[in-house]
């Protein structure tokens, strides 16, 4: 089971994937980025707990970042070496 806060899924999609802030809510940070004409745009809470495994698995899916869970266990496995 993959455990990832939101702060560090936020930091991980800036750094690497080339998403910018698109804005800051109460409930959470809007990240977005174009690909191929089309707007990849994503809501995540931006809190020191853990993200559920189901809205994890939303958020890597094709519909918001379309990254996948091999990307971020590449990249989880990346930060601890």
């Amino acid at each position: 089971m993959l455990a990832v806060t939101g702060k560090a899924l936020i930091k991980l999609l800036l750094a690497d994937e080339g998403y910018t802030i698109w804005r800051v809510n109460t409930h959470g940070t809007i990240l977005g980025k174009w690909v191929d004409g089309r707007m990849y745009r994503t809501t995540i809470k931006d809190n020191r707990e853990d993200i559920p495994p189901g809205t994890l698995a939303a958020i890597l899916g094709p519909k918001q970042t379309g990254l996948g869970r091999a990307w971020l266990e590449r990249k989880l496995a990346a930060r601890k070496k």
